[in-house]
């Protein structure tokens, strides 16, 4: 069983290593002479795959010398937490970075607003947008407020905020009464995220007035928008398009100023290397909640059946796994307890006889652990509502075809044991007047009897003492010549 195991094991592994094969490390990508262009990702949630990902990109970008980093975005957003540190690499980096959100049909949404507004260039393709900034508190309401009815919303409308800032001065006196609305702690979320991007749009010379409306009141703009508010730089529909309206323009890297000399340089795409794509498989809400399953339920079945080695050892890697995996999550923790305490109930039930109660509770529990783990509120962070459905529906049909099998099994009568014994019939091996031995059930037993028993007579078990049967003749014949 060990070796079957390791041998599963060392298969899931290669396995695994195959998949991931096809996206080669960045040491295998072609390398692009001093000057190039390397071409980074931004795509789905941002989260702790997403920064390493950029943090590495942007080190190989400082260390070939490249001419610039285009940083190609399309996102709903993500976690805070993981934006910041990849705004903090983007504005230490030594290499200039072009933000443009594309294809067309994307989006900087959210934290992607953020991480344009640190990029040194920005820009947008045509049919694209950005915006909606609100921070969101796990475990909590959304952190804006509506804004107060009758009062336009600056959501892309080029009229409702003018870009020199005047408008801003009076926004916190006609906003008090929404943002009383809130807990403090959501004001504070709110307010820390309105200074992050005024300073990032101030470091940038970018329209400060949106970065606020974007944050207070979720606005948004599109393409053409964003260009006429000095939000974006650029709009350029395609790659050589963008690289020829960035060529020759002057900014400033790392505290010295940078003439940009882009539109002939080499542009090297810079996929995820396998360890950015097993980080981002192993953060996957659904994955990290099905490792922790997975690891939970191999445990206690390891517990029910010592020795089978296989669930124990895998269920110990998939808790292992689930773990790191969720330390650098968005989780209630709250709710990762209702489901260790769910499943725990569950294992209880087959141990204690308590009619369904604790079984009950349990799938109970797990469900309330299962919607309560993630905040769905943060893009690209919640748990699909049909798996949920469907891992509540599993664990309850499980649990009522083991509860009939234990009951019919109560039901059926006993075949083995002491029990199984008294009342059958046997056959006398010799003949015997007192003590002697009998067959039943294809063994041998001693056994006592106060009238004589000739040999082949059918005798019936009538009590038992320790080893020895007490048998009295049986006046029916035994079948086939004396066997039971």
């Amino acid at each position: 069983m060990k070796r079957q195991g390791c041998a599963l094991l060392l298969i899931c592994a290669l396995a695994l290593m195959s998949m991931l094969a096809p996206a080669a490390e960045p040491a295998s990508a072609p390398r692009s002479e001093a000057g190039g262009i390397l071409l980074l990702d931004i795509k789905g949630g941002i989260g702790p795959a997403t920064r390493d990902y950029m943090q590495r990109g942007l080190k190989t970008a400082a260390e070939r010398q490249a001419a610039a980093v285009v940083l190609r975005i399309d996102t709903p957003g993500g976690l805070d937490a993981a934006m910041r540190d990849i705004n903090q690499a983007i504005l230490a980096s030594k290499v200039p970075v072009i933000g443009w959100v594309a294809p067309q049909g994307a989006r900087a949404a959210s934290a992607g607003t953020y991480i344009l507004y640190a990029c040194h260039v920005a820009a947008m393709a045509p049919a694209t947008s950005m915006g909606a900034a609100t921070p969101v508190a796990i475990g909590a309401p959304a952190a804006a407020p509506p804004p107060e009815e009758g009062r336009e919303q600056p959501a892309g409308d080029e009229g409702a905020t003018s870009g020199n800032g005047r408008e801003t001065q009076d926004r916190p006196a006609m906003q008090a009464p929404a943002r009383r609305e809130g807990s403090a702690m959501e004001r504070k979320a709110v307010n820390d995220a309105v200074a992050y991007l005024r300073s990032l749009g101030e470091l940038r010379g970018r329209d400060v007035a949106f970065a606020e409306a974007a944050v207070r009141d979720a606005a948004t703009l599109s393409a053409e928008q964003a260009l006429s508010r000095r939000v974006v730089d650029i709009v350029a529909a395609d790659l050589p398009s963008l690289l020829r309206q960035t060529d020759g323009r002057e900014v400033e890297v790392d505290g010295r100023a940078w003439k940009l000399a882009v539109d002939s340089a080499e542009v090297v795409p810079w996929p995820p290397d396998w360890r950015a794509r097993l980080l981002g498989v192993l953060t996957e809400p659904t994955v990290a909640y099905l490792l922790l399953l997975v690891g939970l339920y191999g445990l206690v079945i390891e517990a029910y059946t010592p020795g089978a080695l296989f669930p124990g050892v895998t269920g110990a890697i998939c808790l292992l796994l689930a773990l790191y995996a969720l330390q650098v999550l968005p989780v209630n923790y709250a709710g990762v307890a209702l489901i260790v305490l769910g499943v725990g109930l569950m294992a209880a039930e087959f141990a204690l006889p308590s009619f369904g109660s604790l079984g009950i509770g349990g799938v109970v529990a797990l469900v309330a652990g299962s919607l309560l783990m993630f905040d769905s509120d943060v893009p690209g962070f919640g748990l699909p509502g049909r798996l949920v459905l469907g891992i509540a529906v599993a664990s309850s049909l499980a649990f009522m075809g083991l509860v009939w099998l234990a009951a019919r099994a109560r039901r059926r009568p006993v075949v083995t044991g002491r029990e199984a014994l008294l009342g059958h019939r046997a056959v006398a091996v010799g003949d015997f007047d007192g003590r002697g031995e009998v067959r039943i059930r294809g063994e041998v037993w001693q056994a006592v009897s106060a009238a004589p028993v000739r040999r082949g007579q059918a005798v019936r078990v009538r009590s038992m003492q320790g080893l020895v049967l007490e048998v009295a003749p049986d006046e029916a014949p035994a079948p086939d010549g004396g066997t039971p």
